[in-house]
């Protein structure tokens, strides 16, 4: 995963992979049949491993969404992994991917889309979002939001700018005044 995500799809060598694995290449081959399953095997175990922190349970929609950008922002910036989100640098370097990995790449950003949504909704539903709010654009604006902060932190952005662009960005929610 580390490899992957430090040097992208197209970036990570059977070399790369097979020493960062302690295999040699016959292995990797017998194991996963080629670069692309071994690809998305790791994209699967990257997006279970975060799947429980999308929009996580807050009693508002707006806490919600804040909270889970907020959680994106220490993950991003954490130390440990590379910087960034592997998903964000796969969606850029897996330009010639084969049309079955660019499938799986947009349904795994389709669903982040979909769970930020879904608890749009649930707080329009709830009464702590406006009635005639609409869920999909709120969840294209944050989810762009964070595709912009995932793009700041792969190129050095600290913890705290980020958090100052969900301060700025948490600013347009909307609310039951509005």
């Amino acid at each position: 995963m580390q490899v992957f995500w430090e040097k992208g799809f197209e970036g990570a060598s059977i070399s790369d992979l097979t020493s960062a694995m302690n295999v040699n290449p016959p292995s990797l081959y017998a194991a996963f049949g080629d670069k692309e399953t071994l690809f998305l095997a790791t994209i699967e175990h990257y997006a279970k491993s975060r799947s429980d922190q999308m929009c996580p349970e807050q009693k508002t929609a707006r806490e919600a969404v804040e909270t889970y950008l907020r959680f994106k922002a220490d993950i991003l910036t954490g130390a440990g992994h590379p910087r960034g989100c592997l998903l964000m640098v796969a969606f850029f370097t897996a330009t010639s991917a084969s049309p079955k990995l660019q499938a799986v790449l947009a349904t795994k950003r389709t669903e982040a889309r979909e769970n930020m949504k879904e608890r749009i909704k649930r707080g329009i539903k709830d009464g702590d979002v406006p009635v005639g709010t609409d869920a999909s654009e709120l969840a294209d604006f944050y989810t762009t939001i964070l595709g912009g902060m995932a793009q700041q932190a792969r190129d050095g952005a600290t913890t705290r700018t980020l958090h100052a662009v969900v301060d700025r960005a948490m600013t347009l929610f909307p609310s039951k005044s509005n």
